[in-house]
């Protein structure tokens, strides 16, 4: 038997009873420095970063004689060519399987000759470039959802009764999803609606998370579980809805000659999202605008120790992505 008709069933009776980001613009897929400015660049948890040229467009569009290039770590060591560190001889710098403790200032240095065609004088120029090199992951969403139902009145068991069939039918809906209802609970009002009488309402509120009991268990085959658990919280999200729209398409329909004294109010459906970063990582829309519904890295003097959106401070912290305060 289908949910919304289970829960038809229900009222009846109870009637009858009562990307990666960047500031920059690139080309050709590469991130150019920019003299004097550095480039905020934004790269997600274990994913590889951007190409980054150790150069900026308007030198890339002419000729350079004796090109150096030389890269400084976030350690202020240079930098190596390694599994993690892609190198190039033409001053291109990519990091692989990117992490938090690879967060932070990347420099390059070019050195290059100018040679004056009558002399032959040649002379030494070096530019600095500067990469700031965030790692993020995608917020955990979850929702806030509420809805209304007509009651014959504020007192008795059957408001209680309707409330636990609903939130039995809602988790069945969605438990292959490995999400849960949380958080559920209702109040009884006296609504005055233009030109009725008084109507008593149940107004029902209740959150819808993916870390149902056994959710990793959906992530073992993959590293980043929030692109999993994000398909699968909007997936529940859909079927929830769903399944209020077909309440009311119901009511229309079946209810046309009596109506039950407790049924779906139509278009008092209301669902808002609601994000949280992993410890480590927060939202800072002023610190990071290209990134600003991003979970950034909490950089060196902050921390995120539990699911909340803002990076706390700690002077002792000279790391990135901490999770406590010593």
């Amino acid at each position: 038997m289908r949910a919304w008709v289970l829960l038809s069933a229900v009222l009846w009776y109870l009637t009858g009873v009562g990307w990666q980001r960047s500031s920059e613009s690139t080309k050709r897929g590469f991130i150019y420095g920019k003299p004097g400015h550095p480039v905020k660049i934004y790269v997600k948890l274990h994913h590889h970063s951007p190409i980054l040229v150790c150069m900026d467009l308007k030198h890339a569009e002419i000729e350079t004689v004796d090109p150096t290039y030389r890269w400084i770590g976030p350690n202020e060591k240079p930098l190596t060519a390694n599994y993690r560190i892609n190198k190039t001889k033409t001053g291109k710098l990519m990091v692989k399987d990117f992490l938090e403790p690879l967060s932070g200032l990347y420099t390059c240095t070019l050195s290059y000759k100018t040679i004056k065609a009558q002399t032959q004088e040649e002379k030494m120029v070096k530019q600095r470039y500067d990469f700031m090199l965030f790692a993020y992951r995608e917020p955990d969403y979850s929702y806030q959802m509420a809805v209304r139902f007509t009651t014959k009145s504020c007192v008795g068991r059957y408001n209680d009764l309707l409330f636990r069939v609903l939130k039995k039918i809602l988790d069945n809906l969605i438990s292959d999803l490995s999400c849960q209802i949380v958080e559920p609970s209702y109040k009884c009002h006296f609504v005055k609606l233009p030109k009725h009488g008084l109507l008593n309402e149940l107004f029902i509120a209740f959150q819808v998370n993916p870390f149902a009991p056994g959710w990793k268990g959906a992530c073992s085959d993959t590293i980043d579980c929030e692109d999993v658990t994000n398909h699968n919280i909007l997936q529940a999200r859909d079927r929830i809805e769903e399944f209020f729209r077909s309440q009311a398409n119901i009511f229309y329909h079946d209810f046309n000659k009596t109506i039950p004294a407790m049924h779906f109010v139509d278009h008092s459906f209301q669902v808002i999202r609601m994000d949280s970063c992993r410890p480590g990582f927060g939202k800072n829309e002023g610190l990071h605008s290209n990134c600003a519904t991003c979970c950034v890295v909490c950089s060196p003097g902050t921390f995120s120790p539990d699911v909340d959106v803002t990076c706390q401070t700690c002077i002792s912290i000279r790391t990135y992505g901490a999770k406590s305060c010593p």
